[in-house]
């Protein structure tokens, strides 16, 4: 039983700092969430803004499903999403920063921005309940602008922190 423990955590990292993995996550969750804005592709934003017509027309139909979708779920579960999200987010910063457990610290430093997005998404989606034409495109581009500074400066902070683990626990 020792030897499958063993070598389970030789093939998985646990310490996710100095682990490929990890930075390959944290690249494809930001990708992601400057990409997908409020669920609509920004292809999608561009080519509406640009063409007009159909693609306006599909544009709108989704943000508006999206939007939707988004303020019905926060409307009936919105302080549950709340009370576990801040309980889950406390846990992490215990482990990882009290307990110095480096996977928590790992987990929290892509949680904690995330969680900034969908709050931002949240109020985003209040706004443009009743947006349309040319305040549509500025309320999606501004949120994907803030999501980008957001990304760019948890990026930032979480090689700044990896950086800091891997020299002071001797892993290169």
């Amino acid at each position: 039983m020792q030897d499958w423990y063993l070598t389970a955590f030789e093939l998985i990292d646990m310490r996710s700092f100095s682990n490929l993995w990890y930075w390959i996550a944290l690249a494809v969750v930001w990708s992601s969430s400057s990409h997908w804005v409020l669920g609509v592709p920004f292809d999608m934003v561009t080519r509406a803004r640009r063409h007009g017509g159909e693609a306006e027309m599909d544009l709108h139909d989704i943000v508006r499903v999206n939007v939707n979708r988004i303020l019905f779920i926060t409307d009936f579960t919105g302080i549950w999403i709340i009370g576990f999200g801040s309980f889950g987010l406390t846990a992490l910063v215990l482990l990882g920063f009290v307990y110095e457990v480096e996977f928590a610290q790992a987990v929290f430093l892509l949680a904690a921005p995330m969680s900034l997005v969908f709050w931002l998404s949240v109020r985003t989606a209040h706004g443009i309940r009743e947006a349309d034409g040319a305040d549509l495109y500025r309320r999606l581009h501004r949120h994907r602008f803030i999501t980008q500074v957001i990304g760019m400066i948890s990026i930032f902070i979480t090689a700044f922190w990896g950086m800091w683990q891997n020299m002071s626990h001797g892993v290169l």
